[in-house]
């Protein structure tokens, strides 16, 4: 009887063993069962700097949740090329299959993101191409870009055509009027095709009216569309990243620092001018423009710029070299890899515009400011004057009142002065007074005495 139940047991151990293995091995019936998950993007407006970095974050996800597909739904005029460059890269870098689906439009950069992807569906009546780069002008209006940006974007057509098997002298001809296809395109004109002609020639692969409609056509059936919405930082990157956002806040900051270094202790402009150029660093920052490089380019040219207002006024060169560093900073974080001298200089040109744009600002501003309600309570307007019987001027300091002299050291605004041959104490009215300069005495508040440059035909005389 022991016998017999040991023998039992075992051949039960055995039964029990064999169906997990069974299960284990078995293929998941779950799984079998389950619907493929596509994830959809938007790739809509303008192709900013902001928008890269969402649709590499879109790619991540959809691989490592296995999704069957990433769907790019496009309707753009275009945008930046090397945003548009930076989005191509990861296309193809992906693992995950992705298609574009075009509906209605993939112009200039949106047609090098659709060429990208391993399917091409149009919408009837869609249209793909006109990809000629340009660059902004003086008036604000785009101007066609030098033979060297042409040619590196023609190539980028050309090597992403190539890499998804499309033809590549198409691609080209979307970029450069002087490519000439007999039967497509004659020299002189940018190629853009219809759905129809983008068919035809091997461009798009299919076409469909919908998302739904253009995965089954796609061979993706039953599919669990999940459509990946930009997250509240990404959209906060995409808006400081705007040209005309980003042109901004460094006109604001570079306002603010100008002020405060004109008007040391203020802390308002000064704060206001940080929280700025933080803001446009940030932004250029998480889109991979901004680096070290030019945080330490721009750094030392506010240290120069100081250098010169506090330590060696009047020698020019320490400023100029301040300016040069700060433009040179400011213009290097608006450019992205790739790109060419033409968009170099249009970068530098809208760093330009907002360093005189914040140099007129910071002189109405420190005229103005004693004149408003807010600068009066931080901003003396006039003098105390001892007229005025705020205090008494010494006899000693008054007889000074309409003398002329030099001035011995430099005035910031305090400095020395020789007058009638006596060392004075005294205070420039305006800004700074280089060593040497012949002044006036022009009234005596208190213990101070004011001073400043003297007429053209009293320094004559003087000399």
């Amino acid at each position: 009887m022991t016998r017999w139940r040991t023998g039992g047991m075992l051949a039960a151990c055995a039964l029990v063993l064999q169906g997990a293995a069974a299960l284990w091995t078995a293929p998941p019936v779950a799984a079998q069962a389950s619907s493929p998950v596509v994830y959809v993007v938007a790739i809509e407006g303008t192709i900013d700097l902001g928008l890269a970095p969402f649709l590499a974050r879109a790619l991540r996800e959809a691989s490592e949740a296995g999704a069957a597909a990433v769907v790019l739904d496009i309707n753009t005029f275009g945008g930046r090329v090397d945003a548009a460059v930076a989005m191509r890269d990861a296309l193809l870098r992906s693992p995950v299959r992705t298609i574009a689906f075009v509906n209605q439009r993939a112009i200039s950069a949106g047609a090098l993101i659709a060429l990208a992807c391993n399917t091409v569906i149009m919408v009837e009546g869609g249209t793909i191409g006109a990809a000629a780069p340009v660059v902004g002008g003086a008036t604000g209006e785009s101007q066609p870009a030098d033979e060297k940006s042409v040619s590196y974007v023609r190539t980028e057509f050309r090597a992403t055509a190539e890499a998804r098997n499309r033809p590549p002298r198409i691609a080209e001809a979307m970029v450069d009027a002087d490519v000439e296809i007999e039967g497509v395109i004659a020299s002189g004109k940018l190629l853009t095709l219809t759905t129809s002609q983008a068919l035809e020639l091997g461009v798009a692969d299919l076409t469909a009216e919908t998302v739904e409609l253009a995965l089954e056509a796609a061979g993706v059936s039953n599919a669990a569309v999940q459509r990946v919405g930009q997250s509240w930082a990404e959209g906060l990157v995409r808006f400081l990243t705007n040209p005309v956002v980003s042109s901004l806040l460094m006109t604001v900051g570079l306002l603010g620092i100008l002020v405060e270094i004109r008007t040391p202790g203020f802390a308002v402009p000064g704060t206001v001018g940080l929280l700025a150029l933080g803001l446009f660093f940030w932004g250029h920052w998480l889109v991979q423009l901004a680096g070290w490089e030019e945080l330490l380019l721009i750094g030392g040219g506010f240290v120069l710029l100081m250098l010169e207002v506090f330590v060696i006024p009047g020698t020019t060169v320490a400023g100029l070299a301040g300016v040069l560093a700060v433009v040179a900073g400011l213009g290097m974080t608006l450019v992205g890899e790739g790109a060419t001298l033409a968009v170099l200089v249009s970068a530098l040109g809208r760093v330009a515009i907002s360093v005189l744009l914040a140099l007129a600002g910071a002189l109405a501003l420190m005229r103005l400011l004693p004149h408003l309600p807010f600068g009066r309570q931080l901003v003396l307007e006039t003098g105390m004057a001892a007229g005025l019987g705020w205090v008494s001027a010494p006899e000693s300091d008054r007889r000074w009142l309409g003398r002329s002299g030099t001035t011995l050291s430099p005035l910031r605004p305090a400095g020395i002065a020789d007058i009638d041959g006596v060392r004075v104490d005294v205070v420039s009215e305006g800004g700074f007074i280089e060593a040497g300069t012949p002044v006036e005495v022009i009234r005596v508040d208190g213990n101070r005495v004011v001073v400043h440059r003297a007429p053209l035909h009293q320094e004559d005389n003087h000399a």
